[in-house]
């Protein structure tokens, strides 16, 4: 579901990712195309033969990976997904529908083949190899099951993805078979290895120091058509070559080039030639872009979405689950997606669920609403008594910090919630942080009252459940606002056993409403998926839900 947020994975690898708004723009018209996620994309498809040899595809990121390991709770970024996605091994792709198919260049079958016990059998490539030219085998897939399933606390783990249900992994038929047998249903194991979920060496997998630490200043092994060519952490660069070890279809880029660049430049790096594509969070990015040579706008309903994550952990002023409610009521969510999206969609609303995404068969509305004359209510019900023009209970005044990246739209969107808390006596301060380090430093270490950023999803909507939802306190992984409940633990535990899908969404959306009556968070807006693409780009842009075939990205003959 993320990544990270899957959730980051699956919500994973939850995995967070840090989103922009900008000023509203008014008169701007929002992007022609479809509203509905799992529609279509926008990639302007070509088949290979009339895609280019060569060229480099020049894209932008926030930052250098904090680590190379998404799978781990420091690298568990989407934008750091992104980098890696490239150069290392999925089970299954996906298309804009959100349907998988095997990826055949790295396993040859993947099939449910048991149900009691429930066992998934993984048949790897032959011809699969990493970048040093060792095989893939049954060992890689044991030693990542292993490191997830959160039996040893030393693995720093970004998400259980459904590992922890993993009595044992064997060898098959030979070292490229593995056979994963479940000690409890698993619904969405087709997402243990997909979505925003790749398969690590077991040299990176097999040793909780070396999963938590080797891969900080860099990635090593690889098996993907792409592979690290060199990184400048000076200038802010990093370049993926050819894998010359790679057995699939040869790649029509050379290269593909990342720079770090601070969003809010990424719609003048297009219009100067200096990117080929770039996602445009803002309206004002969509007009910056629009009419500039050589670029179009391409839009298919993206999978991430912006939200707001409360701080409950013990001692802190947000501890009390009904406080944390009642400020919820008083957060116009329907305020900030008209801000939000204002020249971006031409329909801006909230977000009301934490689980689907809107277009997702599972959607629907299990939000509490915005009610200020209710959270006011309820702030005098818990004591919270006004002395002027902020409220104090036993001497501590109701003053908190929302943190987040430092972004104009962020800081426009804290600005709406510091006014709508103003009217019901709480007073926030915008606290703002730069992109580097921000989760690493700030968001997993608890250093917030709030905290905005986004999460991305793909078609695995329940894997994050326990990433982000569950509160276990040896074993936090995404819950970063250590905020829970045996009985929310227990939902989630019922929701991921049930194979029937639509018991399972019914019990995923119980746990939805659950959360929201818990504080834990607030969902605000779901990304339009509004992209600015050079328009010789073939086979990239607005992907919606689907996977990208690397083979065949480039330019048009």
């Amino acid at each position: 579901m993320r990544i990270s947020a899957r959730a980051v994975p699956a919500a994973a690898v939850a995995v967070a990712v840090v989103l922009g708004l900008g000023a509203c723009s008014g008169g701007v018209t929002a992007p022609a195309g479809p509203t509905a996620l799992g529609t279509t994309n926008d990639i302007n498809p070509k088949p290979r033969d009339e895609v280019r040899d060569g060229g480099n595809l020049r894209l932008p990121t926030p930052s250098v990976p904090d680590n190379w390991n998404v799978l781990s709770n420091d690298g568990n970024d989407g934008d750091f997904a992104d980098i890696v996605r490239p150069m290392l091994p999925q089970a299954f792709t996906i298309d804009a529908a959100g349907q998988l198919e095997v990826n055949h260049n790295y396993f040859t079958d993947v099939q449910l083949t048991s149900t009691d016990p429930q066992q998934v059998t993984y048949t790897i490539n032959p011809e699969a190899v990493w970048s040093d030219g060792t095989p893939i085998t049954w060992a890689d897939i044991a030693a990542q099951a292993h490191a997830l399933s959160g039996a040893d606390k030393r693995f720093l783990i970004a998400i259980n993805n459904g590992f922890d249900r993993v009595t044992k992994v064997e060898r098959g038929v030979d070292d490229r078979q593995a056979v994963l047998t479940f000690g409890t249903h698993y619904a969405e194991w087709r997402g243990q290895f997909s979505g925003n979920s790749m398969l690590y060496p077991k040299a990176v997998t097999g040793d909780p120091d070396a999963f938590d630490h080797s891969l900080v200043n860099g990635i090593t092994l690889t098996a993907g058509p792409f592979t690290v060519q060199s990184v400048d952490r000076t200038q802010g660069r990093i370049v993926l070559g050819h894998n010359p070890k790679w057995w699939g279809d040869a790649p029509k880029l050379d290269t593909i080039t990342f720079s770090v660049l601070d969003r809010t430049a990424w719609p003048a790096a297009l219009q100067n030639n200096e990117l080929d594509a770039a996602w445009l969070s803002t309206s004002n990015d969509v007009a910056a872009v629009r009419g500039s040579p050589g670029v179009v706008i391409r839009r298919a309903p993206g999978n991430r979405w912006r939200q707001l994550t409360f701080n409950g952990a013990p001692g802190s002023i947000l501890a009390d689950p009904q406080l944390r409610v009642a400020l919820s009521k008083a957060i116009d969510r329907p305020g900030i997606a008209a801000a939000a999206l204002r020249g971006l969609t031409d329909t801006p609303v909230p977000l009301n669920n934490h689980v689907f995404l809107e277009g997702q068969p599972g959607y629907r509305d299990n939000s509490l609403g915005y009610d200020p004359a209710a959270a006011a209510a309820e702030l005098d019900r818990l004591g919270w008594t006004m002395q002027g023009d902020v409220r104090v209970k036993g001497g501590r005044r109701l003053e908190i910090r929302d943190v987040m990246y430092n972004d104009p739209a962020w800081v426009q969107i804290a600005q709406i919630i510091q006014d709508n808390l103003a009217k019901v006596g709480v007073k926030l301060t915008i606290d703002v942080r730069p992109a580097q380090n921000f989760f690493a430093g700030v968001v997993i270490p608890g250093d917030f009252d709030l905290s905005q950023f986004s999460y991305q999803g793909d078609p695995f909507p329940l894997s994050s459940l326990p990433q982000i939802y569950a509160l276990h306190p040896d074993d936090e992984q995404g819950n970063f606002g250590r905020i829970g409940s045996p009985e929310l633990n227990d939902l989630i535990d019922r929701t991921q056993s049930e194979l029937d899908p639509a018991k399972a969404i019914d019990l995923a959306n119980q746990v939805d409403r659950t959360v929201f009556e818990e504080g834990h968070s607030l969902p605000l807006t779901q990304d339009p998926g509004n992209w600015g693409v050079r328009d010789t780009v073939v086979n990239f842009g607005a992907p919606g839900l689907a996977s990208y075939d690397y083979t065949v990205i480039g330019f048009a003959k």
